[in-house]
C-alpha cells in the first residue's frame, strides 16, 4: 500500500502563452490554504483549452517531484524547474512515479477519493513553456509524463494531506506500460492487450478509442 503526503497544491489560470493571442494555463501556483476539489476539478483552477484539457478523467494532474532532478540536470538554464508546477501540475507528492502507480488505483487525500485514470500525453507547449525544442520528445522516451486522476468523493484537499493506497484493481497496469502502448508506439502485436484497455471502463475515454484504433493498427 502507498502512503505518501501531497507536498503541494498548485493551481493556475489562463495566461497569455506566446505571440498570437495564445492562451495557456500550464503556469501554476501554489497555495497553503484548503481547496475543494470537485468532479472538474480544483476549486480556482481553469484551463485554456477545454477540447484537449480538463473533465471528468482530467480533474487532477499529479507530478511526481522525484522527476525534477532529471529535468534540472537536463536543462539547468530552465528556472520554471526551480520549483513544483512546471509541467502544468495540480499535485506534487512522491512515490507516485510511472512505474509505481497503476491504471485505477484509489487514494483517499484529505477529504477527497481519487482515481488514477491515464498518464499525461505530452504536447508542444511543455518545449514552448520550457523554451527547448525537445522536452515532448523527451517526455515520450523516458515515460516521465506524470498522471490524470478523476474524482470518486468530492472535498476538500490541502498541502501537507496524506495521500494513502485504498484500492489497485489492475496491478498489472502500472502508467510505464500503459503510456508505452498508448503513447510512445510500442503498441505492435499488442492487439490482445490494447482490446482489453479499449473495453477498461478504468481508462480515460479519449484513451480508450486510442487503444482501439491502435488494436487495429
Amino acid at each position: 500500500m502507498i502512503r505518501t503526503r501531497l507536498d503541494q497544491v498548485l493551481t493556475g489560470t489562463p495566461k497569455p502563452f506566446r505571440d498570437g493571442g495564445e492562451m495557456s494555463a500550464i503556469a501554476k501556483i501554489a497555495t497553503d490554504r484548503p481547496l475543494m476539489l470537485g468532479f472538474l476539478g480544483l476549486e480556482g483552477n481553469e484551463v485554456a483549452d477545454p477540447v484537449h484539457h480538463g473533465g471528468p478523467d482530467k480533474a487532477v494532474h499529479l507530478y511526481p517531484v522525484e522527476h525534477y532532478a532529471y529535468w534540472r540536470d537536463r536543462y539547468p538554464d530552465v528556472s520554471v524547474l526551480d520549483q513544483p508546477g512546471a509541467f502544468g501540475e495540480n499535485f506534487s507528492s512522491e512515490q507516485l512515479t510511472e512505474s509505481e502507480l497503476c491504471l485505477g488505483d484509489i487514494f483517499r487525500v484529505g477529504e477527497a477519493l481519487i482515481q488514477c485514470s491515464h498518464a499525461r500525453q505530452p504536447c508542444w507547449k511543455l518545449n514552448h513553456h520550457f523554451g527547448k525544442p525537445d522536452v515532448l520528445k523527451t517526455v515520450i522516451k523516458t515515460a516521465k509524463s506524470g498522471s490524470y486522476f478523476r474524482v470518486l468523493e468530492e472535498g476538500r484537499v490541502q498541502a501537507g494531506d496524506e495521500m494513502v493506497q485504498q484500492d489497485r484493481p489492475l496491478p498489472d497496469w502500472p502508467l510505464e506500460r500503459l503510456f508505452s502502448l498508448i503513447i510512445a508506439g510500442q503498441h505492435k502485436g499488442q492487439g490482445a492487450a490494447l482490446r482489453a484497455l479499449s473495453e477498461n471502463p478504468l481508462l480515460a475515454d479519449t484513451w480508450r478509442v486510442r487503444a482501439a484504433r491502435l488494436a487495429d493498427a
